[in-house]
């Protein structure tokens, strides 16, 4: 693998923790709407179904 190919791998992981974690962190703040938990690997979920065909491919 590149450097670049690493680069961009590292990144993706960095904006997908980001996500998860901004997810997870709102839930918090407002309980009533969600259980943060469950919106942070609902979240991870969704990304992964994002990334994974093109990482495949």
């Amino acid at each position: 693998m590149s450097s670049l190919a690493l680069l961009v791998v590292l990144l993706l992981v960095l904006v997908a923790v980001l996500v998860v974690g901004a997810l997870a962190y709102l839930a918090h703040r407002h309980p009533a709407m969600a259980t943060p938990m469950m919106v942070a690997l609902a979240g991870a979920a969704v990304l992964a179904a994002c990334v994974v065909p093109v990482a495949v491919r």
